[in-house]
């Protein structure tokens, strides 16, 4: 793994971490769901725009059409939406953790429904992992966390895993930014039904929120999927998910540094079970199967 490889994986796990943070920021003062339709709404164009632009087109595979319907509904609205939901009742560190957990949920499920061969380092890495889940669970619980904020954000987590296990090699075909574009109009529709019929339009305008919804459509919606594909593209699949590993880290550090949110001992060390589980799941992975840098 050479210099930029290690930059780039970086760069996704701060992207991909921040968005609680700023995420939180935009729930406080605009309602989840018709917030979180509009920056899909807009991601999509845009992504779809770029995609044409590089000589991709929407002559997809069945698969591929598969694809962007189960991880559009699966993770945009379902996984988002809910992680949305749940960050009005609950702080980003805490919703950054839990979905951080999400590689282990992954190698749990692709053991017990689809077979996986799993190494004891792997083995022993899911049972740590998520033993450091249970352990910042019950720590926040027990410390007056909302209960229901933690259900939603499970169920979403739950929900991303499904997605990734559904669409096992649907990039093969290429035009893989085009599928990104399309996954996001499908959230994006799916998430204004939902507002439509859920919500009321009560914004409280701010620089703040204004700012923050900028960053969260282009930073980790935009350029950390084209940074991830751009990763997997040099280092492979299996290499660059051990990037996944500095998630729980980085999403308790930027909701410390930018919110003040409150980080305990057992957050911390609860974070650290659950990122050298990920590693030991990923790691276990790159001596089964290498992947050539």
């Amino acid at each position: 793994m050479d210099l930029r490889a290690i930059g780039l994986g970086l760069a996704f796990a701060f992207m991909w971490s921040s968005a609680f943070t700023s995420a939180r920021m935009i729930v406080a003062d605009a309602p989840p769901l018709t917030a979180l339709a509009l920056r899909f709404l807009i991601s999509g164009v845009l992504g779809i725009a770029v995609a044409r632009a590089m000589g991709q087109t929407w002559t997809l595979t069945r698969t591929q059409w598969r694809s962007t319907f189960v991880f559009g509904l699966c993770q945009n609205a379902l996984y988002l939406g809910l992680f949305f939901v749940a960050m009005q009742r609950i702080e980003a560190s805490l919703a950054a953790i839990i979905a951080a957990a999400m590689p282990l949920f992954v190698g749990f499920f692709g053991w017990i429904v689809f077979g996986d061969r799993l190494r004891p380092m792997a083995i022993i890495g899911l049972i740590l992992g998520l033993g450091g889940v249970a352990l910042i669970m019950g720590s926040r619980l027990s410390g007056g966390a909302d209960g229901l904020g933690l259900i939603l954000c499970i169920i979403g987590t739950l929900a991303l895993t499904v997605a990734t296990l559904s669409v096992r090699g649907a990039s093969s075909g290429g035009n893989v930014l085009m599928i990104v574009g399309l996954q996001m109009l499908v959230g994006a529709a799916a998430l204004a039904i939902a507002a439509l019929l859920l919500e009321t339009w009560e914004v409280t305008w701010s620089l703040r929120l204004i700012l923050a919804f900028l960053y969260t459509t282009l930073i980790p919606g935009l350029l950390a999927t084209v940074t991830w594909f751009v990763l997997v593209n040099r280092i492979g699949a299996v290499r660059a998910a051990t990037f996944h590993f500095l998630n729980p880290f980085f999403g308790v550090v930027i909701a410390w540094a930018v919110l003040g949110e409150g980080v305990t001992t057992l957050d911390v060390a609860g974070a650290l079970v659950i990122a050298v589980g990920i590693l030991a799941v990923q790691l276990s992975k790159q001596v089964a199967k290498p992947v050539p840098a």
